[in-house]
């Protein structure tokens, strides 16, 4: 089964274009008659620098508003048919793409239509060319699959079938199940996109906010599940219409859409097994067990003030690497790793970014799975030479460059903290943090789906609807994404200007992969108090904010003492409830967050992130740290 991408799904001129989609893995292209009208080259110049790049051309398209036309119409959509089947000769292709009539003069009436498609069924034939009904959800007279496989069936031509489209028949709410009943032989193609539910025009919906499978809220595997249980066996391809993918970078996009389309036939082939050899069995989605460890790049002062406030945290310095020179700070199942390197990848990131998360250690059920799935999936591998007694952990490469490594317990992996580091005896017991409830990654928000679909086809992971955070100086998209039992949380924070928190220390950072990390405590007042103890201050927060806290919650008098001293935020759903405070900002931008679940609490306290962001920015404004 061949893999294919329209050219109008990603940005660039042709050239561009088919650079991308070939890097990406793709089998072939469908051209788009923009596209192709854009380029300057001639139609079998076009062709040739196609199949130059590797590629073939699986489909031209579109050709619109044919079927059902009266007299003079009629008589001018059939020459223009043959203008297009010159050109597909010329091209190099023998398939072409009619989507439904939106004509104003065009007639309804299954037979009409069935004996025109049959007419141009004898003329593609006479060229050895094929062509395809698309009904457009939009579509004067067929909007639905229903009815153009009918118009198809009746046409009663070798040389005329269906090509079905996941967005028409979803976002009509046509169940998937119907598709079924279609002979696979007479599905000449099929179109693949997601998109997020909205209440829009469909014309309008599908124009601009198309993505890729698994970026949406459409079910896009149940509508592929259909397609295969009828036979067919020919090209699946993206069709993408995206405000965002068209700004966007032609080699993300295109590896974007592959991956896509990998992970979609992998989920359809493990809910309906059938013969897919073009597409190999790869491991599972991996299971998380939690965050191993996270890995700070660092040097000089930068290194001694981030230890500094991991004491305050509680943190112990528990081991010292055999052979480089790094530092394993430990509290709970908490381990953080402090690299001065001054050679080799570490060393590179603090160059660029200065302080930062260069590495974080993934807990999963098995490490070498897991890598073998990235890859096929198009991860970057990591690899760097190994020192004396270093232990080889499967990593790839993550956001804006920082690396993922995993380790299980099933293997040597997980005597990493024995074997490389030499134990340090610790004597405090800490302030009481137990995990990493989760980490938080800032991006500009044109990368939030690639990462969303980077995380949720690796892993067994949900994604929550996405949010808007208020800064006072923007709007900042999240996005949190879970295991289902909560082991392995993340947050994707988009932010589309300079001038919020997020956005500044993206811009300040160059592009600094975890803006914070929050740890949590099963009591946060005893964690509180333990962390004053070593010398913590937290983020202070305003009288105002407490006393907006009263009017939303019916709190206890005492409750809201505790809560003003140590400068704790509070929020609750329906399950239960969740506190929160911070570290102040170090490094540019970055800090810690302590929190508590309490009965089930599944949020990360979105309320309070403006009032928390606006405190972190008088607090940097004070010290002249960068306006944010």
């Amino acid at each position: 089964m061949k893999t294919s991408i329209a050219t109008v799904s990603i940005s660039g001129n042709l050239p561009e274009k088919l650079e991308a989609i070939a890097a990406a893995g793709f089998d072939g292209i469908e051209i788009f008659e923009q596209d192709f009208i854009a380029h300057d080259g001639s139609p079998r110049e076009v062709g040739e620098l196609i199949r130059s790049s590797g590629l073939e051309i699986t489909l031209f398209q579109p050709f619109r508003d044919f079927e059902g036309l009266p007299g003079p119409f009629r008589a001018k959509a059939f020459d223009r048919a043959e203008h297009k089947f010159d050109l597909m000769q010329e091209l190099g292709t023998d398939l072409m793409l009619i989507c439904s009539s939106c004509h104003p003069e065009a007639l309804g009436g299954i037979d009409r239509a069935a004996a025109d498609f049959h007419e141009l069924g004898e003329r593609a034939a006479k060229r050895g060319l094929r062509v395809c009904f698309e009904a457009l959800a939009w579509g004067r007279h067929v909007n639905d699959h229903r009815d153009a496989w009918e118009v198809v069936r009746r046409a009663d031509h070798q040389n005329v079938g269906l090509i079905l489209d996941s967005f028409h028949t979803l976002a009509r709410k046509i169940p998937p199940e119907t598709i079924r009943r279609i002979p696979g032989d007479k599905i000449f193609f099929i179109h693949l996109a997601d998109a997020p539910l909205m209440d829009m025009d469909l014309l309008y919906w599908s124009r601009h906010f198309r993505n890729m499978p698994g970026e949406g809220d459409l079910p896009v595997t149940d509508f592929m599940k259909a397609v295969m249980a009828t036979g067919y066996s020919g090209p699946i391809s993206l069709e993408i219409f995206n405000d965002q993918f068209r700004g966007g970078r032609p080699k993300t996009i295109a590896k974007d859409g592959y991956r896509s389309l990998v992970a979609l036939m992998d989920d359809v082939q493990r809910a309906e097994p059938s013969d897919m050899t073009d597409f190999p069995v790869m491991p599972v989605r991996s299971t998380v067990k939690g965050v191993s460890f996270v890995e700070f790049a660092t040097r000089g002062d930068e290194a001694e003030n981030l230890e500094a406030i991991l004491k305050t945290l509680g943190f112990q310095h528990s081991g010292t690497h055999i052979a480089k020179k790094l530092a394993l700070w430990t509290q709970g199942d908490i381990r953080i790793v402090v690299n001065r390197e001054t050679t080799g990848y570490a060393s590179s990131a603090y160059t660029m970014h200065g302080t930062t998360v260069c590495d974080i250690g993934i807990s999963v059920a098995s490490a070498a799975d897991t890598v073998t799935r990235a890859q096929r999936l198009g991860a970057d591998p990591f690899n760097q030479p190994l020192g004396p007694g270093e232990l080889d952990i499967p990593a790839i490469r993550g956001l804006s460059g920082s690396v993922l490594h995993f380790i299980d317990e099933t293997s040597r992996l997980n005597d990493v903290w024995s074997v490389e580091f030499i134990q340090t005896e610790t004597q405090d017991t800490g302030a009481g943090l137990k995990h990493i409830d989760h980490l938080a990654q800032t991006m500009s928000y044109d990368e939030m789906l690639s990462w969303s679909l980077f995380y949720t086809t690796l892993f067994k992971m949900h994604k929550s609807p996405m949010v808007d955070v208020v800064d006072p100086d923007g709007l900042v998209r999240s996005q949190a994404l879970e295991t289902s039992e909560g082991a392995f949380r993340i947050t994707l924070n988009g932010a589309e200007t300079h001038r919020t928190m997020a956005g500044s220390f993206l811009a300040d950072s160059f592009g600094g992969s975890v803006q914070h990390i929050a740890l949590a405590s099963d009591n946060i007042f005893a964690t509180s108090a333990a962390m004053a103890e070593r010398g913590f201050k937290p983020l202070p927060m305003s009288e105002n904010y407490y006393a907006d806290l009263t009017a939303r919650f019916d709190l206890d008098p005492e409750l809201l003492t505790r809560l003003k001293a140590g400068n704790i935020l509070y929020d609750e759903d329906a399950t239960g409830a969740f506190f929160q405070f911070y570290s102040r900002p170090f490094a540019g931008g970055m800090f810690f967050e302590i929190v508590e679940r309490r009965n089930g609490y599944q949020g990360y306290g979105a309320p309070n992130a403006p009032f928390r962001i606006a405190a972190q920015k008088r607090l940097m404004r004070q010290r002249g740290m960068p306006k944010r």
